[in-house]
């Protein structure tokens, strides 16, 4: 059960509230998403009339939700969430394509990606700083040294730049140089970095786990949301499954799925679903027919010599050919680049 309060509700009518709550053998917990504050109620809740609380003072609305996921669900919110990230909109009515390397290498390959990003038609930057391998011998990423080099890549493009925290250290490093904190399939159930993505005023790109149900994703967007921060867009990524055929398997089925249960945007990352280059525009197509709000694609300039990623990244010239059908079948789906 989720208790809306009214803007201006006092202390003392909040710990009426929650007295009244333990009365009822329920657990207060506040909750803060954005402007809206909130008491979330735990326990037998089902046996409870919400009655109970709707004439209390402070009280705006009551709400008995089913989902686990309270927040990101479609019973507390019913219409579709727009995020806004430094003045790029994703939600509804657009497609927003992010794109860049899977990491940024050095000065010279991120100004190449980055110019042809932007020379594409992309407003978002993507680059990986911070790279968690499977490997410990593999490239773990620039790190804090890279900060300052997308700083001056931000500032000459006019890029907006979404990049990778793996802990709360690094969390910090993105928050003061990046516009968008995304927490990777390997982070998704890491809680304690969830719950400080909670308290970062920067939205959050939030990647599917590679073996998470939905119900487990969507509640690990809740741990973004009860932490105050309701900027949260969800991204698909493939999950592992039998598949020899591809890297992942690309689970486009759940985009309607999480539509009916989710008023939070979706992105679908073709790249790592696939892992196959060749394979990434078809899926980048279906991913728009499919209801998603954009995407997450990997460019590089020089795929043959990448240092992570490389079979499943675009060349600037195919990326550009993406681009260019991807503003064609737009507007068959309601949607705008």
């Amino acid at each position: 059960m989720l208790i809306l309060l009214k803007s201006g509700a006092s202390a003392v009518q909040i710990e009426a509230i929650s007295a009244r709550a333990k009365e009822l053998s329920l657990i207060p917990q506040p909750v803060r998403s954005g402007s809206l504050e909130l008491l979330s109620l735990t326990g037998a809740t089902a046996a409870v009339d919400p009655a109970a609380f709707a004439s209390m003072p402070g009280v705006a609305r009551v709400m008995n939700l089913s989902a686990p996921f309270r927040l990101a669900s479609r019973e507390f919110r019913r219409e579709d969430t727009t995020v806004d990230v430094a003045g790029v909109r994703i939600g509804p009515g657009t497609f927003t394509v992010m794109a860049g390397p899977c990491s940024i290498e050095s000065p010279a390959q991120a100004a190449d990606a980055a110019n042809a990003v932007k020379a594409a038609g992309a407003p978002v930057l993507r680059g990986g700083l911070y790279k968690p391998r499977t490997s410990p011998y593999s490239f773990q990423g620039l790190g804090a040294e890279g900060f300052a080099l997308m700083d001056t890549l931000r500032a000459q493009t006019g890029l907006r730049f979404v990049t990778e925290a793996i802990d709360e250290q690094s969390l910090e490093q993105v928050e003061a140089h990046a516009d968008m904190i995304q927490i990777g399939a390997r982070n998704m159930q890491n809680f304690s970095l969830l719950r400080r993505a909670g308290r970062s005023k920067l939205p959050v790109l939030l990647k599917r786990g590679m073996s998470a149900t939905l119900e487990e994703w969507l509640n690990a967007a809740d741990y973004v949301l009860s932490g105050g921060n309701p900027n949260v867009v969800l991204c698909e990524r493939g999950i592992r499954t039998f598949n020899t055929h591809a890297r992942n398997t690309l689970d486009l089925g759940v985009i309607p799925a999480a539509r009916e249960l989710t008023h939070l945007p979706i992105l679908v990352d073709p790249s790592h679903g696939t892992g196959r280059a060749t394979h990434v525009p078809a899926m980048a197509c279906a991913a728009l027919a499919a209801g998603a709000d954009g995407l997450l694609v990997e460019v590089h300039p020089d795929p043959g010599h990448a240092l992570s990623d490389g079979d499943q990244s675009l060349t600037p010239e195919r990326f550009n050919a993406l681009m260019k059908l991807l503003r064609q079948l737009a507007p068959a789906f309601g949607r705008a680049l």
